[in-house]
C-alpha cells in the first residue's frame, strides 16, 4: 500500500480522461505544487452528500494552463490507474489515504461488443456532430477510452470505475450509448418542432 494526496471532487475521472481543474483552495495549491515539483500523481476522488467514495483514479498534471500571481492554476490532468482507499491518514492540510491498485480481472469483450460499442459511438459521434477522435479497437481497456470521450452521469461513470470486467464494462458502455443517442434524438425533435412552434410549414 503506499500514501496518496487526494482532491476529493464531484466529477468522476475515469483512466485515459482528461479534464481541465481550477484550482484555488489553499491545501490543494500545496498538493499540486507538491505533485507537479515530484512528478507524481494525486487521487482524484467522487464525493457528494452521501461522502467520499472508496474507489477513485489516479490523475497526473499533463500540462499547467495557467498560473495566477495569487498561486491559483488551471491545470489539465488525465486519469491513470484505478485506487481504492484503505485508510483515511492525517497530517498534512489535504486529504491523503492509503490505497491500493485496483485489477482487472481476466475476462475481456468479445469482438462483437467490441464492434457495436464502436459503431454505437460512431453513431453517437454523427449525431452530435463531435470531431472527437474514435480510439482504436485494440486498447485493453477500450471501455474507458470510450466513455472518456462522452458525457455522462456520474453515478454511470463510477459504476464502470468500480467494475473489474472489460466485458462488463464494454456492455454497459454499449447500453450508455444508445441512452445518449435517443436523448440526442429526442432533442434534436424537440428543437425541430420548437422551430415550426410544432405546426407544419406550409410556405
Amino acid at each position: 500500500m503506499t500514501e496518496l494526496g487526494l482532491f476529493p471532487l464531484g466529477i468522476v475521472l475515469l483512466p485515459t480522461e482528461q479534464v481541465p481543474l481550477h484550482i484555488f483552495e489553499e491545501r490543494y495549491k500545496e498538493l499540486i505544487s507538491e505533485c507537479l515539483a515530484d512528478d507524481e500523481e494525486f487521487g482524484l476522488v467522487f464525493a457528494d452528500g452521501e461522502g467520499i467514495r472508496e474507489i477513485g483514479t489516479r490523475a497526473a498534471v499533463v500540462e499547467v494552463l495557467a498560473r495566477l500571481e495569487d498561486g491559483r492554476m488551471n491545470i489539465l490532468v488525465e486519469g491513470r490507474e484505478r485506487f481504492k482507499l484503505v485508510e483515511l491518514t492525517r497530517g498534512r492540510s489535504f486529504h491523503t489515504a492509503e490505497v491500493e491498485p485496483v485489477l482487472d480481472e481476466d475476462d475481456p469483450p468479445g469482438p462483437d461488443a467490441v464492434d457495436r460499442a464502436l459503431e454505437l459511438f460512431n453513431r453517437l459521434k454523427e449525431l452530435t456532430g463531435s470531431e472527437v477522435e474514435v480510439p482504436t479497437g485494440e486498447s485493453a481497456q477500450l471501455s474507458y477510452e470510450l466513455a472518456a470521450r462522452v458525457e455522462l452521469a456520474h453515478e454511470a461513470k463510477q459504476d464502470l470505475l468500480q467494475e473489474v470486467s472489460e466485458r462488463a464494462r464494454m456492455e454497459r458502455v454499449g447500453e450508455l450509448f444508445v441512452e445518449a443517442a435517443a436523448t440526442v434524438e429526442r432533442q434534436r425533435r424537440a428543437a425541430e418542432r420548437a422551430a415550426t412552434n410544432g405546426k407544419v410549414d406550409l410556405s
